[in-house]
């Protein structure tokens, strides 16, 4: 399904979305329209702005009860964790102990089973290899939590870009429309997706353990290479961190293919023993395919993906699993979806198999 063809549709709505952002917020909205997304309480009982860490707490809890952030305060939120993912590389050194998990998808009660499973974020590291919207029902209280655990313990938790964290792609996939639904406007959608373009696209856990989205890239040979990439740019182009966003590996050839998604590469088991030898790297980490137990090694034990979103979509069926890596072992923590109210109200059905796979 050509990459071009999946997002021609709304790619030409984009351009008058962005031009028309500076009218949109000067235009009083029609009653029916306005935002349905109430201020925090503290903004209308307190004449002085609260501290940063008492608004960072306020926006935990009320995230926790899975209702967003207000459009001021995710302009705040986007605007701080923007400053921390600046001073961030492009690949981000990260020791263990640590869990690394895989796609999330919106799926917010899921998303709480993670962090449960996988223990308190302020005694565990987590790195989170992309793909946090799109498909579930609730991509905005999942990525705005995220953010916000981000900002609050910023040497715990690592966040990479996936595929889905994309202009083009949320257009098409959901978050959009979420965004739409929930707060009347895009301008929470413009706030969000620019910040996208600001997260790092991999992460080396204690420099054998190489993290990404989607895969390898012919265009990177070497880890030193991937810091000299320019990420603050719209995924979309035929680079390296296209690559590393949308490629997958293979055990049905060897070398490199172009893929069957239209963009990126499928790689097999020689490319990824050949850069492993070269980078002295263990394992390559990734996530970007759903995969039926929630962990698949492959590559002669050279590479995991992990998938972090159970009963994908709400009907796949699959397990989560979240990687958690130790000094000297690691091992695979495997997860049920969450049975809650939130979880199967109203949730957007896909049109065939194929969209489960990208």
């Amino acid at each position: 399904f050509p990459y071009t063809t999946l997002f021609r549709s709304r790619r030409r709505n984009l351009e008058t979305v962005l031009c028309h952002e500076t009218a949109i917020c000067q235009r009083n909205l029609p009653k029916k329209t306005k935002t349905i997304v109430e201020p925090m309480d503290y903004l209308q009982s307190h004449a002085s702005p609260p501290s940063p860490s008492r608004s960072l707490d306020a926006w935990i809890s009320r995230l926790s009860g899975c209702k967003p952030l207000s459009e001021g305060d995710v302009k705040l939120l986007c605007a701080k964790v923007k400053e921390v993912l600046t001073d961030e590389p492009n690949l981000v050194q990260v020791s263990s102990p640590v869990n690394i998990c895989g796609d999330i998808h919106g799926q917010f009660p899921d998303l709480l089973k993670l962090l449960r499973t996988g223990g308190s974020v302020a005694g565990t590291n987590y790195l989170f290899m992309g793909d946090y919207v799109d498909r579930g029902r609730h991509s905005l209280e999942t990525i705005q939590l995220l953010l916000c655990l981000k900002l609050k313990h910023r040497e715990r938790v690592t966040l990479l870009r996936g595929n889905h964290e994309s202009r083009n792609v949320t257009m098409v996939f959901g978050f959009y429309d979420e965004c739409l639904q929930k707060y009347g406007n895009t301008l929470v959608w413009k706030e969000l997706t620019d910040l996208f373009d600001y997260l790092p696209v991999s992460g080396l856990v204690d420099g054998r353990i190489l993290c990404m989205h989607g895969g390898l890239s012919p265009l990177v040979r070497h880890l030193d290479q991937i810091n000299a990439l320019d990420r603050v740019q719209e995924v979309g182009r035929v680079d390296a961190i296209n690559d590393m966003l949308w490629s997958d590996p293979s055990e049905e050839h060897e070398g490199w293919k172009p893929s069957s998604r239209g963009t990126g590469h499928t790689f097999g088991p020689d490319v990824t023993t050949t850069f492993n030898y070269l980078n002295n790297v263990q394992l390559v980490a990734r996530a970007h395919q759903v995969v039926m137990e929630g962990f698949d090694w492959t590559h002669h034990q050279g590479l995991v993906t992990v998938f972090s979103a159970p009963n994908y979509m709400y009907r796949v069926g699959n397990l989560a699993a979240i990687l958690q890596v130790q000094q000297t072992s690691s091992s695979m923590l495997q997860f049920k979806e969450e049975e809650r109210e939130m979880h199967g109200q109203g949730e957007k059905k896909p049109d065939s198999w194929m969209e489960y796979f990208v």
